[in-house]
């Protein structure tokens, strides 16, 4: 088994964490949202199509991004110091 090679510790929210959540979570819910978002818009085109999951998924993306920094400076403990 290799070494570890580096380890971190942050203070206050992980950013790492809420940008690889906020990666799978938009995937997760977004490809569903888009799908059934579709059904009732005449989507004749390729850049119809193109456009109209680039709009919706942008805005799950941003909700989705919103919500998961909001959990996570939720339930991060402040140090005690503060």
């Amino acid at each position: 088994m290799p070494e570890l090679v580096e380890t971190t510790d942050p203070e206050g929210v992980d950013y790492g964490w809420v940008m690889q959540t906020t990666f799978v979570l938009t995937i997760a819910v977004g490809a569903p949202v888009v799908a059934v978002l579709s059904f009732g818009t005449p989507l004749d085109t390729w850049n119809a199509r193109l456009s109209f999951a680039v709009r919706v998924g942008a805005v799950v993306w941003v909700l989705v991004a919103v919500a998961v920094y909001g959990y996570a400076r939720r339930t991060t403990e402040e140090p005690a110091d503060q």
